[in-house]
């Protein structure tokens, strides 16, 4: 379980074909230092296993299913992640609920400067969309945000200087794609309302 507050921007050292998957090598000193073995780590909002550890970094592997769903399958060398430790009992959760489950991926739009702040549009599918709320939450790239506008077909979202500074959105230009996980009770809700009886049938 996470919050969508990153703590740190990870450097992809390696990324290796691993049979149907991939090995990812991350350097980042500072959330590395608090993974043991087995640890779970968000890396761009995806929920992975830390199977190695050294001082400079840590590796995790990604799955097929996973690189189906998500963009890590993209990434290179030299390439920037967003890293979050899991939510211990008793930590504020000063994000929303994130499962690091992610739904699928979207893909960034169109950026718009607004003094120090940017209005940022991804369009995304509306399997996806139908779970969203204007002022609803959205994790996109393990990135707790709050919803702006939504269409069938996509979402905005403002993003303050903290978050441009301190998580990948800063930099993504379009098209770039994004990992997309929406708010877990918005799916509930949505699936409890589908299964209900239609009166009259």
């Amino acid at each position: 379980m996470f919050t969508g507050l990153v703590e740190a921007l990870g450097t992809v050292r390696e990324a290796r074909d691993d049979g149907a998957g991939r090995v990812l090598r991350i350097d980042e000193t500072t959330v590395a230092g608090d993974l043991p073995l087995g640890a779970s780590v968000a890396v761009n909002g995806v929920c992975l296993t830390v199977v190695e550890r050294d001082q400079g970094g840590f590796v995790v592997q990604v799955g097929p299913e996973t690189l189906r769903c998500t963009n890590l399958g993209e990434l290179r060398g030299g390439d920037r992640v967003n890293l979050e430790r899991p939510l211990r009992v008793g930590d504020r959760l000063g994000g929303h609920i994130v499962q690091g489950h992610v739904d699928g991926m979207g893909r960034l739009e169109r950026r718009e400067r607004q003094g120090d702040w940017e209005m940022i549009w991804f369009t995304c599918e509306p399997a996806l969309s139908k779970h969203m709320v204007r002022k609803g939450s959205i994790a996109v790239d393990g990135v707790s945000l709050t919803l702006v506008d939504v269409t069938a077909g996509g979402f905005s979202v403002a993003l303050i200087p903290h978050t441009l500074q301190m998580t990948t959105l800063g930099f993504k230009q379009p098209p770039a794609t994004v990992n997309l996980e929406t708010d877990y009770f918005a799916k509930i809700i949505v699936k409890y309302m589908s299964e209900l009886p239609i009166p009259g049938h």
